[in-house]
């Protein structure tokens, strides 16, 4: 295998024409699971190994096992081919307000069942747990993820709301923070929105003596002790001085209008795979598409998602 220096593509036309190539394929995935060290045997780790160049893979020549660029990444027992998984994630990685299975089916010549397959392996790639916490000014805030009663059918209406009336009753709850000096927000989908909830995500994630601006929900009473905590009730007003959560409310904005005008409906199962996906949009929307492309394709390696996990 030939090792060159590669430019990300820029646009979608780009990509199509870039990742035509399957050797070039193999090239920028050996790159970006490898990197320098170069191609190591999943078996036994050897470096010692010859490339089959019919067949793109490669051949241990210590264990005499044959191995593929896809073994422990996203791709692993994957069929279709790299060429039309690298066209998917540079769409999902770029398109603003996501992208369906159904399109991506249309676009690639696969099966829905494939394509959405496709797209979870590709969220789970954009996901970014970190161990460091959120300093400076940081919003807190909730919101709910669900159809509104009036525009279920009766039995639907009968099995969520229980006889309860409608508004949140049945509806998903995700829990956000926003930290303003990076614009970077990380997201949560919760029970309920008990003190107990909320608060323990809120340590876990923002370091003590931080700024912390919230609404007036009585979940986040008591966090006074740790954090400058200032409330803003939006029973009066929305925003007070620098006291307020619009940044984060923008935030939800784009995430229900990528899942009701892209999604549809969302399963409360996969939702936190939805939320991976728009917070990695969100927190690198000052970066090219190119670059967007680059940070998904870094994140392949060791990350192996089965279709059993999926579907739960």
């Amino acid at each position: 295998m030939e090792s060159t220096n590669f430019s990300y593509p820029s646009s979608l036309m780009e990509a199509i024409r870039v990742f035509s190539d399957p050797q070039i394929c193999l090239n920028v995935v050996a790159g970006a699971k490898w990197g320098s060290k170069g191609p190591s045997c999943p078996r036994c780790q050897s470096k010692r190994h010859s490339f089959l160049k019919t067949r793109l893979m490669w051949k241990c020549l210590d264990c005499q096992k044959q191995f593929s660029v896809k073994v422990g990444t996203i791709f692993e027992d994957s069929p279709v081919g790299l060429d039309k998984w690298l066209c998917a994630m540079w769409l999902v990685a770029n398109c603003k307000n996501g992208i369906s299975s159904y399109e991506i089916a249309r676009d690639l010549k696969v099966t829905q069942a494939t394509a959405w397959f496709m797209v979870h392996r590709i969220r789970y790639a954009m996901h970014n747990g970190t161990i460091n916490k959120m300093t400076g000014t940081v919003e807190a805030d909730e919101t709910f993820i669900g159809g509104a009663a009036r525009f279920m059918h009766a039995d639907a209406k009968a099995e969520k709301l229980q006889g309860r009336r409608g508004g949140t009753q049945g509806k998903a709850i995700v829990f956000g923070l926003l930290e303003r000096e990076t614009g970077k927000v990380r997201t949560h989908h919760v029970r309920a929105r008990r003190k107990g909830d909320l608060q323990a995500i809120v340590r876990d994630n923002v370091t003590a003596g931080a700024a912390l601006y919230t609404d007036a929900l009585k979940s986040y009473d008591g966090l006074d002790s740790e954090y400058a905590h200032k409330v803003v009730d939006h029973a009066e007003t929305y925003v007070d001085g620098v006291v307020h959560t619009n940044r984060l409310e923008n935030f939800w904005a784009l995430l229900k209008r990528s899942i009701k005008g892209t999604y549809v409906s969302v399963e409360p199962f996969h939702l936190f795979r939805y939320l991976d996906e728009q917070s990695f949009r969100y927190n690198e929307r000052h970066s090219t598409d190119a670059e967007r492309f680059a940070l998904v394709l870094g994140a392949i390696a060791g990350k192996r998602l089965t279709y059993k996990q999926v579907r739960g």
